[in-house]
């Protein structure tokens, strides 16, 4: 009993003790992705509760405790543990599966109502509140933050009016104009399915076949393959979004999202070494980032174009693998985007956010290109697929006002509602609103993409020479590990964009090639 006692009071000794260290240590945390159980542990102080079962029936210690020697089924809490972990991933998402998201606002630093009656953007110093998902395109999950791809840059905002989803890229164009070359391009991108291994067979049989898709590989083997962290890292609406105002006029924006912490890119190097020591170093840096105050932020521009200005331009200002020339339709503020708020929970606030083209509001109807009308199809029927029928319904994906639907039933969360499930009817089901001054979305007639200008123009004028020598090399790098055919292929594509780069490559190739039979016969 003695010794009992002593090794009992000695016990409250030391968790009075380490009360007091850990008190004293509960100071400011440079990397709090770090120290998030510890920083749970100061600030609720002791169990937050009696552990119950999902039913919420209160769990017995030795239940929690030890199953050896005891009926298995009869415990409920062993057998609701185990079961609910077969359940506890999701389907990942086709492209953009890997990533991170965080939480904020964007607020409006200009008036733009003669030009857009979309009521989130009515009001100098208006705030909407934002969920943002930044990823990589073409790896699964668990695939390193630093490795060389696009990346989108998707914003959900929480309008007054219902969700306005916008799914941009890292890059200012998009890759292929046509929707039915989507599963071409997700699937030369992915594994091969023989060997699970990238295969640059593949992607260059794709790439020399589809060349509209050239310019938009410039970038991913440029500079903008690899930024440095999401928070040094612009985003791009790339589609030309239609909008309306209150008289029923028409324009048209492309939106521009650059970091207010500068641009940063890294090279590959700096890049195969920051993922062998943390490939989510991305993800950790915009956590601890905005958990420390230093909350990112973007200057939200957009480049405007009148309806006459579209009818009489030189080119399809509507296809998604060109850049719309800013000395011709300026950048002009609208606004400022930023991240104060971390998920508290990843599966539930970003995997599980659902990200749709179609989600548009009053006053933006959308873009006119066929990409665009496919992606509103593509996206939901993934969310119907990853999510269920029901994915509105998750509370990341909730629309700030109260929805009314005649949807009903299906996978959970299902609604709770004693409304009539049919339109029309008699007896005071919800019913649509009336807007007389709508216009339809344009009717445009698109040709092929003929985009080897830009891609020239892109090379000769806007990259330096050091990231010329950068963009040579990894597209080398990658390009020599191709069948031959695709080389030869490739280099005449390139030779057509920029005879210096076409020859460059070349010689690069050969280089990479004499190398290699040089090592050979070591």
């Amino acid at each position: 009993m003695y010794k009992g006692a002593n090794f009992g009071i000695l016990r409250l000794i030391l968790v009075i003790l380490l009360d007091i260290i850990i008190a004293a240590n509960a100071v400011h945390y440079e990397d709090v992705a770090a120290q998030q159980t510890v920083l749970f542990a100061e600030r609720t102080g002791g169990p937050i509760g009696i552990l119950t079962t999902a039913n919420g029936a209160p769990v017995e210690f030795k239940d929690a405790n030890v199953s050896l020697n005891r009926r298995v089924l009869f415990n409920e809490y062993l057998t609701e543990s185990i079961t609910h972990l077969n359940r506890q991933k999701i389907v990942e998402r086709t492209v953009h599966a890997p990533g991170s998201g965080a939480f904020g606002y964007f607020e409006v630093t200009r008036d733009i109502t003669n030009i857009c009656k979309a009521k989130f953007l009515n009001k100098i110093g208006k705030k909407t509140p934002v969920a943002v998902r930044f990823s990589l395109v073409a790896p699964s999950i668990g695939a390193s933050d630093t490795f060389r791809d696009g990346r989108g840059f998707a914003i959900k905002f929480y309008t007054e009016d219902g969700n306005f989803d916008m799914v941009g890229l890292s890059t200012p164009i998009f890759p292929y104009k046509d929707p039915l070359f989507f599963p071409t391009f997700a699937n030369a991108q992915a594994k091969n399915p023989s060997t699970n291994l990238f295969d640059a067979n593949m992607l260059w049989d794709y790439i020399t076949l589809r060349p509209e898709s050239i310019h938009f590989f410039m970038y991913k083997f440029g500079d903008s393959g690899i930024p440095n962290g999401y928070r040094h890292m612009p985003g791009f609406s790339v589609h030309t979004y239609q909008v309306t105002n209150d008289q029923g006029e028409s324009h048209f924006l492309r939106f521009h999202l650059l970091p207010d912490q500068g641009e940063g890119y890294l090279t590959s190097k700096e890049g195969m070494e920051i993922s062998g020591i943390n490939p989510d170093a991305f993800t950790k840096d915009l956590y601890n980032a905005i958990a420390n105050g230093d909350y990112p932020s973007w200057q939200v521009l957009v480049q405007v174009l009148s309806l006459e200005q579209v009818r009489n331009a030189a080119f399809d200002v509507f296809d998604v693998t060109k850049v719309l020339p800013v000395d011709e339709y300026p950048l002009q503020p609208l606004g400022r985007l930023v991240l104060d708020r971390n998920p508290v929970n990843f599966f539930a606030e970003i995997e599980q956010i659902a990200m749709c083209p179609t989600n548009l509001v009053p006053g933006i109807l959308g873009a006119p290109d066929k990409l665009f009308e496919a992606r509103r199809l593509s996206y939901r029927d993934a969310q119907y697929y990853r999510l269920g029928a029901n994915f509105q319904n998750i509370a990341v994906n909730c629309p700030l006002r109260q929805s009314f639907t005649y949807n009903n039933n299906g996978r959970p969360p299902a609604k709770i509602t004693d409304r009539p499930t049919y339109w029309p009817n008699t007896y005071h089901g919800p019913v649509p609103y009336v807007d007389p001054e709508r216009p339809e979305v344009l009717e445009i007639v698109q040709d092929t993409s003929l985009n080897f200008d830009q891609a020239s123009h892109h090379y000769k004028y806007e990259l330096p020479e050091d990231a010329r020598k950068r963009l040579i090399s990894n597209i080398v790098d990658s390009l020599v590990q191709a069948d031959p055919k695709l080389q030869d292929r490739a280099v005449k594509l390139f030779k057509i964009i920029n005879a210096d780069l076409g020859i460059r490559v070349e010689r690069g190739l050969a280089n990479e090639k004499k190398n290699k039979y040089n090592y050979e016969l070591m």
